[in-house]
């Protein structure tokens, strides 16, 4: 059992730091670095990236991470994902207040909130049943930032894409 280099208290093989004065042990062994999506299917990434409202997490955490960089299906539904996303909120933050004072019966921005909805449910379920499925507007966006990601890698050979890119490229497109 080694003991701590500045006090001489016993420690175990895997501190790092001394129980006793807090010092840091020279001859710890550091637990190997893990992927934390090491056991994370594309199918499970795809799916949490179409989770109502919360998603949007989940795909910008897919598209940074390292395993799914090089896998077009999986960037594809984290770009659809967020965009669906961003379409949510402009209905609810610029739609909705234009039509709140409109109508009390026949509300607008509560149809189009509804049908976001089900596009996201709709999505969920297609990705659960392993089908990449494009929808008409943001499907056509979601392809051309997964192509301009792929593009603009060859073009500089780089290999890590960073998290300030992802961000640029979904504010780019609206």
């Amino acid at each position: 059992m080694p003991f701590c280099s500045r006090c001489g208290n016993a420690v175990e093989d895997t501190d790092a730091y001394c129980g006793r004065c807090g010092a840091p042990q020279p001859n710890a062994a550091r637990p190997p670095h893990t992927d934390p999506f090491a056991g994370m299917s594309p199918r499970t990434a795809s799916i949490l990236c179409y989770i109502p409202v919360v998603g949007w997490i989940a795909a910008i955490v897919v598209l940074a991470a390292d395993k799914f960089r090089n896998d077009r299906r999986v960037r594809f539904h984290a770009f659809q994902g967020l965009y669906l996303f961003v379409l949510w909120l402009i209905v609810c933050e610029v739609i909705g207040p234009m039509f709140r004072h409109v109508g009390h019966n026949f509300r607008i921005d509560k149809i189009l909130d509804a049908a976001v909805l089900y596009l996201w449910n709709f999505m969920l379920i297609k990705t659960s049943q392993d089908e990449t499925y494009s929808l008409p507007v943001i499907g056509e966006l979601a392809e051309k930032s997964v192509a301009e990601g792929y593009t603009r890698r060859r073009l500089h050979a780089r290999e890590a894409c960073s998290l300030a890119d992802i961000i640029l490229t979904v504010a780019v497109f609206w």
